[in-house]
């Protein structure tokens, strides 16, 4: 019973090593917490080792106890030993139910942790997401791909990253799917100008950049779940073909 986690716009601003130039911090993301209906693919987005490693310590089910506690045990759990580690908000999107905008600022406790949490459970706010959002399934990420070979850490970018997130919280909360759908396209944009292997690599073997150029034509808005693919995040009122659809974990 472990859920999974959808992450929308925003993401790598939970990294300190981002977080840190952001000119107008909090910096803002979004993580939806999932139902585990679907068996999501490894290394693609979805915060599987995370959900593994909470398995590990908490057996099948989340403790009933306060979920800013739980996102720093599971934080030290997850990263104990590694060099590099992982963002809070795979933590964070495993643990809040519902929809949850994080904000992150260097200045507090290092960028690690959300220095806010803003999260909503509403119903109609809920079954909204769930009917206009479908995963296109596109490739894990391979195992040899790195998406931090290059950094271009312009501060203009940052602030953009940490607003797009905003955008989107905003926008989910209004129901505004135009809203919606530029959110996530100005944070792929985003992705592309400081981290620009997310999208291009060697190691890659989908062309994810014309995929993504298609879909974000041809509907209001679309990015990856997660750097190197994984499965690209549609937005549109109208059916997409092949898309998969989510249950939002509201409890």
């Amino acid at each position: 019973m472990i859920p999974y986690r959808l992450a929308l716009a925003g993401g790598w601003i939970d990294q300190p090593f981002v977080s840190r130039h952001d000119p107008e911090p909090p910096g803002s993301m979004v993580v939806v917490s999932l139902e585990p209906r679907i068996a999501f693919m490894d290394r693609s987005g979805f915060a599987t080792s995370t959900r593994a490693t909470a398995a590990r310590i908490w057996g099948e089910a989340l403790p009933d106890r306060n979920p800013a506690e739980l996102v720093r045990e599971l934080y030290a759990a997850e990263n104990r030993g590694r060099s590099e580690p992982s963002g809070s908000q795979d933590m964070a999107g495993l643990v809040y139910p519902g929809v949850s905008r994080l904000d992150y600022d260097f200045r507090v406790e290092g960028g690690v942790f959300p220095c806010h949490v803003e999260s909503t459970a509403e119903r109609a706010v809920v079954a909204w997401l769930e009917k206009v959002i479908s995963l296109i399934p596109v490739a894990p990420r391979p195992e040899s791909y790195d998406p931090l070979e290059i950094k271009n850490l312009d501060p203009h970018w940052i602030r953009w990253l940490g607003r797009s997130g905003k955008d989107c919280y905003d926008a989910i909360l209004a129901r505004d799917i135009t809203a919606l759908g530029a959110s996530l396209n100005r944070c792929m944009a985003c992705w592309e100008a400081i981290l620009p292997q997310t999208v291009r690599h060697p190691a890659l073997q989908t062309d994810l950049k014309s995929m993504l150029n298609d879909y974000q034509s041809w509907y209001p808005g679309a990015m990856y779940s997660g750097c190197g693919g994984g499965y690209l995040i549609v937005v549109s009122e109208d059916k997409v073909s092949a898309g998969l659809k989510v249950k939002v974990r509201t409890k």
